[in-house]
């Protein structure tokens, strides 16, 4: 499994850590960045990580920043990125199974670095159920479709 990953300065620490915990369970990551906590815009980093999953070159892709408020926001202007803002172990599964989400994320300055890891093992374990679900989908897809250019 491949995994883009991108972060500002707040989710640096976190995304070094999560690195090496992704790599320790087999999975091949894509680092977009930041590199160092010397302050930045996490904009410039959620975005070629939700390229990156949007483009096929990554399976699913995870970001920091401080709150995950608006690193989210950038990588949800990518058409076809669905990235969920999850403090919560339960969330992180529900949106795989109800919202096909691509991308995970959240903040380092508001969840534990051990909630950190249950909560991508539980979002990269989780699936699509399809069904009923597949038809929202279809709809935010057409949302994406109507407003873009």
């Amino acid at each position: 499994m491949k995994i883009a990953l991108g972060c500002d300065h707040g989710g640096y620490a976190y995304k070094t850590e999560l690195i090496e915990y992704l790599n320790k369970k087999g999975c091949e990551t894509i680092d977009f960045g930041c590199f160092s906590e010397d302050s930045c815009d996490y904009p410039d980093f959620a975005l070629p990580a939700a390229e990156c999953v949007k483009n096929g070159d990554a399976d699913f892709g995870i970001l920091i920043c401080s709150t995950g408020i608006g690193i989210s926001i950038a990588a949800n202007k990518v058409p076809g990125i669905r990235c969920a803002h999850c403090h919560d172990v339960v969330s992180a599964g529900l949106t795989r199974n109800h919202n096909n989400a691509n991308m995970l994320a959240f903040g380092a300055k508001i969840i534990s670095k051990e909630l950190m890891y249950e909560i991508v093992d539980k979002f990269l374990s989780s699936g699509f159920d399809g069904g009923r679900h597949q038809r929202r989908v279809d709809k935010i897809t057409a949302i994406e479709q109507k407003y873009s250019k």
